[in-house]
Order: C-alpha cells, then structure tokens, then sequence
C-alpha cells in the first residue's frame, strides 16, 4: 500500500511536470515525445529509489518523538502521520489489494486479448474477400470493414482500418480521414500505445500512469492533427470533420480503452487546432519553474517503507562490527587486533 501511494505520488509530479512543458510549447510543435521521455522515468524512479534511497517511517516516527514538537497541532497530525501501528494496519490490506491487483489484470488482458481477436477476424474477412488483400483509396492501402474505425492496428504490419461509410464521404473530407490514420501509421503510434499500455496490466493500480497515458493519446492525435492541416490545409474544415467522424465512430466498437481516447479529448484538439490560447509573458517563465520544482522534489522524496528493513545490510554491516566487542575474550581480542 506504501508503495502504491508512492508510485502514485511520483507518476502524478511528473506528469505535472510535463504538462507544464507542453503548455509552454508553440501550438504546431510535437507534443509526443515529452510523453515518451516522462512515462518510462515515473516507471523507473520508484523502482531504483526502492532499493539505492529509501526512508523508515518506524525511524522518523522515533526521531519525531524524540524532538519537542512546535505546536500541539502540528505535533499531534505528524506523529499520526508517522504512526507505524497506522501503517501496519493499512499494509494489512496489502492481501486484498493483491487479489484485486490480479483480477483487474487479468481482465485488462481478456479485453486487449478480444480487442485482437476481433481486428484480426475484420482484416481475415475482408482478406477472403479480395485477391489481394487490400484496397487502395487516396494512395493509401486500407482494410474496409462495416464499422470497426477509422483506426490504425497492428504491431508487425500497421494497417488503416476504413468502414465502409468512410468511402461515401466527398472526396476531400475522405482524404482527410485517411490521411489522418497514414499519419499514425507512418508516425509508428499504434506500435508506441501497445507498448505503453502493456505497463496498464502490470501494474492496473497506477492513476497517474492511466492519465499519463490519456494524455500521451491526446499529444498523438494533437501531432497528426497539425501534421495534416500542414499537408492538405483547411483547418476548419478538418475540424467540422472531426466532429462528424467523432459521431459516426461512437456508434461503432472502440479498438483502445475509453480512457486512452473520445470525446472528451476532442475539445483540446479543436481549441488547440483552430484557436490556440497565446502564453502570456509571465507564464513562460512560470510554468517552468513549477515544472523545475516538481521535479527537484521528486528527486529528493524518497522511497517510503514502513520498517528499517530497507536498511538491512547497513544493519547487518553494523552488527557485524560491533559483536566481537560486545563478546570478545582478552584472547581474541590480541588475536584481532592486528587485522
């Protein structure tokens, strides 16, 4: 439960951290690849400070009440905090969260595991269906199915996903939808989100990384959004489309967890596309200091535990030299002097 807590507490620093990077970046720039950098970092900092920087709540307990407290408030609330009787009784939970842990899971890799399955019967059916297994529309080859997308799937061999009524739209607003998903294709983000979401059924618990990961798909589709207006232009019109393919795409099955994506990520993607709101002067200087704060500070907490285990071998170590004087003879005593 420490440990969850912790995790947690470093995911959401730093995707604050990188939240307030990108607010200071320029409406066209790339978004991704602070997303990229800050996800697999929330990932590893708990782990290595688990073992090389960990601190004992029973220690800071002891060293709390050894020390005259300022204030009968401030005292009472942190000494509650550092109770050990406290944590022992929230780590007694630590069975049940494990059980929940494993189910949460287990059912996370069921969906990922249907999700598979049922883009590989589209592509089989309509790989039967035609000699040589796919379509070409606006140049691009596509996979036509009769409601799954518009999406780009695949881990070996990315392909476009296009339901059929996608192929009845005017020419221009088609060619914008597949552009959009040649885009995610040639930019390997269906690759980039398996990764990453494989980190989802690990370790399910972990809020901060279900949010990192919402907005590592919003910075994805920000990319291609601004990529395809670049190319083909018609930022209004692109996002009219938006809108429409955003209504037409709810009434079919969803290829991604709700939370990696939909309608309530489409709002940002519009303001961003056709008004983006300008920094003001202070702001640019503000929001990096925050983001350089955040980080300071998760560099410096450490790993909670609730024991000085953590501190095994430097107790050990101590033990070690401190028994041939608590138990040494006259005679190993002359025996050891000399190492």
């Amino acid at each position: 439960m420490i440990c969850i807590l912790y995790v947690n507490a470093v995911g959401l620093c730093l995707g604050l951290v990188a939240l307030f990077l990108e607010r200071t970046m320029p409406a066209a720039s790339p978004r991704r690849w602070i997303w990229l950098v800050i996800i697999p970092i929330s990932m590893a900092i708990p782990g290595f400070y688990r073992v090389h920087h960990s601190w004992s709540i029973v220690d800071a307990f002891e060293q709390q009440s050894a020390q005259p407290p300022l204030g009968h408030t401030i005292g009472t609330a942190s000494l509650t905090v550092l109770d050990p009787d406290l944590w022992t009784r929230v780590q007694s939970y630590d069975s049940s969260i494990n059980r929940l842990w494993l189910t949460i899971s287990a059912f996370l890799l069921l969906s990922a595991l249907v999700s598979a399955w049922r883009v590989s019967r589209a592509v089989g059916l309509f790989r039967r269906g035609r000699a040589n297994g796919a379509a070409i529309v606006d140049g691009v080859p596509v996979v036509v199915t009769d409601m799954m997308g518009p999406a780009t799937v695949g881990f070996w061999h990315s392909r476009v996903l296009l339901p059929r009524w996608v192929l009845a739209l005017p020419e221009v607003q088609r060619q914008y939808v597949v552009r959009h998903e040649e885009e995610h294709r040639s930019a390997h983000d269906g690759r980039v989100l398996f990764v990453a979401s494989l980190s989802l059924i690990l370790v399910p618990w972990n809020l901060a990384l279900w949010w990192q990961l919402r907005r590592l798909c919003l910075a994805m589709e920000m990319d291609c959004d601004s990529r395809v207006v670049a190319r083909l232009g018609g930022a209004n019109e692109y996002g009219a489309l938006l809108l429409k393919i955003a209504e037409a795409s709810s009434r079919g099955p969803r290829l991604q967890p709700a939370l990696l994506g939909g309608m309530g990520t489409l709002e940002r993607r519009l303001t961003m596309l056709l008004a983006p709101t300008p920094l003001r002067h202070i702001q640019r200087f503000l929001l990096p200091a925050f983001a350089f704060g955040l980080l300071v500070l998760v560099l410096k907490m450490p790993h909670p535990v609730l024991g000085p285990e953590s501190h095994a071998p430097a107790t050990m170590t101590s033990a070690a030299t401190t028994a041939p004087t608590h138990h040494a003879t006259p005679a190993t005593e002359g025996i050891a002097s000399p190492r």
